[in-house]
Order: structure tokens, then sequence, then C-alpha cells
């Protein structure tokens, strides 16, 4: 029921739609000619054609004055690894500079296994913990809405990797559900609600937590046979093979995916620090934060992230370009994208000369007011500096070599400003202030905090 104050308040300002309204709308409509001029082309076209600035696309060459190299684009496929594929797109060039060899890749289907297991005995976590709560909570609302899906965060990779190490692609290759990961997802899902169910009950039954972990095992064992039956049973041991730079056949037989990853990683990952722009009201910079009830592995990693200004993180970013390393990072890929050209900027659509309508907005309006959040993990692998100052940035994605500049795209600086939220950088580029507060305890943001939006 509306609250008294409420209702007066709606009564106020309530207005109606009434006859008389709707045809005064539609006259001032038909009376701008300009109105139907923009609604031909867009009924026949669509709205992104229609508002396509082609002068966009001629002022951007790609060109770039710094470039790290990188292997060919993959391809994600109808999945939401793009966060997996940006970190083993990084992890293949090393590894392959480290053999002497051309090209090497990893296996993301072993990491995805594991991560869809780790995010069950996650939820179940979760679902214990907040077993107190009303159905109509916001937070259980939060956790039955997806109860696990194929989005991740930084700190979550790295969990992952120290946990289970490891293995070339060839070791556990891609399969029809992990590129087309909709229907997989729908079952866990439904299982795993069924699950919340029952343990809420469990608790509600002052169970013994010895009780409560048995069938919690018995859960898992179900979500194991269910992955295993859709993407796979991962390795145990595997064998590396291959021909170094001078043609000589090296191998390496019977090793664990942890050995593996111990031998072969160039870097420490637990050596690179989330870096976050988040302007809004709830966060300061140059200070630590984490989001509840986010994560994978529940003795894993903690997620945690600095917030700093925007010419801080491109200074950090630029920084580690220049030491000949690509960057991790994580921005709104629906904003101003054309994707078949692989070209990021802001005026890429003039929609508002389209609609005559006013969409200009700042960076924490758009946080604050749900127009934009973290939803695609990249690698910025060059810069184009004039005056050592960036202009564009040369991105590699992970949607195959169709699109955009033989799968590269372009990202203007302004973009970045604007639609990049998130970047991982080696804690040597950090001032010693920004390390120290980095490892201060992080303010907790609510699950629904748009910094977490990455890992759903």
């Amino acid at each position: 029921m509306k609250s008294k104050q409420f209702a007066l308040v709606n009564e106020e300002i309530l207005v109606e739609i009434t006859t008389e309204l709707c045809q005064k709308l539609k006259n001032n409509y038909e009376g701008t000619p300009r109105y139907k001029l923009a609604e031909l082309g867009v009924v026949r076209n669509g709205v992104v054609e229609s508002a396509e600035n082609v002068l966009s696309k001629r002022e951007n060459p790609f060109e770039f004055s710094i470039e790290v190299p990188t292997l060919k684009i993959p391809q994600q496929n109808q999945s939401g690894r793009c966060w997996l594929f940006a970190i083993i797109n990084i992890l293949n060039q090393q590894i392959s500079q480290k053999l002497g060899i051309k090209e090497f890749y990893l296996s993301q289907n072993y990491l995805y296994f594991y991560d869809k297991l780790e995010k069950a005995n996650f939820f179940y976590k979760n679902i214990i913990e907040t077993a107190d709560l009303e159905l109509d909570s916001r937070e259980l609302n939060f956790l039955l809405s997806k109860p696990q899906e194929d989005g991740g965060q930084w700190d979550m990779l790295v969990s992952l990797i120290e946990k289970y190490g490891l293995v070339p692609s060839y070791a556990m290759p891609e399969t029809e559900n992990s590129r087309s990961s909709a229907d997989m997802n729908k079952y866990i899902n439904a299982k795993l609600r069924l699950d919340a169910k029952k343990l809420r009950q469990l608790v509600a039954d002052h169970c013994s937590q010895k009780e409560i972990d048995e069938i919690i095992t018995k859960m898992l064992a179900e979500v194991y046979q269910m992955l295993a039956i859709c993407i796979g049973v991962p390795p145990e041991k595997v064998d590396v093979k291959y021909r170094d730079a001078a043609g000589n056949y090296q191998a390496e037989l019977n090793i664990t995916p942890k050995e593996f990853a111990n031998k072969y990683l160039m870097v420490d990952l637990k050596d690179y620090i989330p870096i976050i722009n988040a302007p809004s009201k709830n966060k300061n910079y140059n200070q630590t934060y984490t989001v509840a009830m986010m994560g994978n592995i529940v003795e894993g990693q903690s997620i945690k992230y600095l917030n700093v200004d925007m010419s801080t993180l491109k200074r950090l970013t630029i920084n580690q370009l220049k030491g000949n390393e690509a960057v991790w990072f994580g921005c709104d890929i629906g904003q101003y994208t054309d994707r078949k050209l692989g070209i990021m900027a802001p005026d890429i659509y003039a929609v508002d000369i389209l609609f005559d309508v006013d969409f200009s907005s700042n960076k924490q309006d758009r946080l604050e007011y749900c127009q934009s959040l973290l939803t695609h993990a990249m690698v910025i692998s060059g810069v184009d500096l004039e005056n050592d100052q960036p202009t564009i940035w040369k991105v590699q994605n992970s949607w195959g070599e169709e699109i955009g500049y033989k799968g590269f795209f372009m990202m203007t600086d302004d973009w970045m400003s604007e639609y990049v939220y998130q970047v991982v950088i080696n804690k040597k580029y950090l001032t010693e202030e920004q390390l120290t507060r980095y490892q201060e305890e992080p303010i907790v943001l609510s699950p629904w905090d748009p910094m977490g939006s990455l890992a759903k």
C-alpha cells in the first residue's frame, strides 16, 4: 500500500494522458517536417543505421604509436565469457613468447567448467547466509534472479588459475554449450533455485552444519554431472608438445594443470590490481571497494577495486603499454559502438539530432541512474599519443576476426573517458600511496552496484 505522503505527492504532480493531450502531441509531431523525414529513414533502416555519423569514422585512422604484440582474435560466440577470453588473450601471447613459438593457445573451457562449479558453491553459501531474510527481500531477489551466469571479474580469475591451473586449448576444447551457453545456464539455474528452497528449509529446521554440508556436497555432485555432460570433464594431466623457434620438437608429458601454470606463466597474477573509475556519490577516489555477494571460489581471493580519477587510470594504462604489456579492462560496450567496423566513439551515432532529444549526461549520472554499467571485458593493446596525450586506443576483442579491423576495435580517447570503468595494472606502476590505499579494508557496496555487473 502506498504511504499517505507518497499518494499526496503523486496527486499534486500527476499528469493524465487524455484524448486532448494525445491530439496535441500528435499535432506537434506532424507540424514539424523534419520529424517525418526522420521517421521515413528510421522505419526503413532502424535507429542506429539512420543515426550513423560517417565523419566520425573518417577522422580516426587505425594507427598507433605504441602497440603490444598480440595473437589472433578468438571467438567467444554466444556466451558471456569475455572476462575469461580477455585474460587468456594476454596469457596466450606471453606463453608463446616464453616458448619462443609463433602461437600457443590456452583452454577457456577448462576454467569455465570450474568457474561454474565454484559459482554454484558460492551461491549455496550466499543462500545459507541470507536464510533469515524474507523471500521478497531485495538481497534474495538478487541472488535468485541469476544464481550463476557466465560473467566474472579479474580477482575471480586469479583465484581460478591459482586453484586449478591452466591447460592447452587442445586438452579441453570448446563445445556447443561453451560456445552457446543459454540452455546450459537455464537448467543449472533452475536446479540452483530448487536447491535454494531446500537449503532455506534446512536452516529453518535448525539442521546441523554437518547435515547441511552433506546436502550441499550432493547438490554439487549434480552440478558437476550437468557441467560434464555439457562441456566435458576437465583433464587431470596434460601433455605439452610444440616445436620451438629453431624447429626442435619439445615435449613435457603427464603434468598437472597447476604444474603447467607454475612453469609457463610469465607473471604472478597476484601482482595485478583492479583499478576503477566510478565517479559516484557513494564512492570516493583513492578508496578501495568490494561488492557484496560477488565471487566464485568461497576461499578465493577477495574482489577489490581502487577507485581513481580518469586521468590517473589513463596514465597507469599508458605506462603498462609502454612496458610492453597489454591491459585487461572493463567497459560498457553497448554505448556508441559500431560493432561491424569496430569503432567506439561518442559521436558515432547522432541520436540527439535524429530524435531532437537532448541525450547529454555525465558519467556519474549514467552510473547512478542505471544508464550505464560494466558489460564487457577486453584487452587494450595499443595507444596513439600526440604530444604525450592519448587520442585513440587499440582494443583486442573476443568476437572473432570478421568484425572490426580483423577483430580489433578502435576506441577514441573521449569514449574511454565516458565508458571505461576498469583496468587491471601491475602494482609496479602504482605509487606507494596507491598501494597503501589498496591494502586498506574495502568499503562494501551493494550486490547490485554497477561495479559488480560484469560478474553477471
